[in-house]
């Protein structure tokens, strides 16, 4: 197979755990990413980094959505 992999949509399932650990992110690509308007960037080491990664790829998620819910569930919105 040597054509340009298909789309495999927001959060589709790497095949290979290892290089999607030590690949670069890439930004969303979908309409969806749309709603997340505000950018939150922090420095990690490469170690936690890799972590995060095999935690997220363990519960099928991808990391922004696993760390959307957590911060979500660590900031819970105000009752108003």
């Amino acid at each position: 197979m040597t054509g340009a992999p298909a789309d495999r949509g927001f959060a589709a399932r790497p095949r290979d755990s290892d290089a999607w650990v030590r690949a670069p992110e890439a930004a969303p690509r979908t309409p969806r990413a749309d709603i997340y308007t505000a950018r939150l960037t922090l420095d990690v080491t490469p170690a936690l980094r890799g972590r995060i990664k095999l935690a997220a790829f363990a519960q099928g998620q991808t990391v922004a959505e696993m760390l959307r819910a957590l911060l979500d569930r660590e900031f819970p919105e105000a009752a108003p």
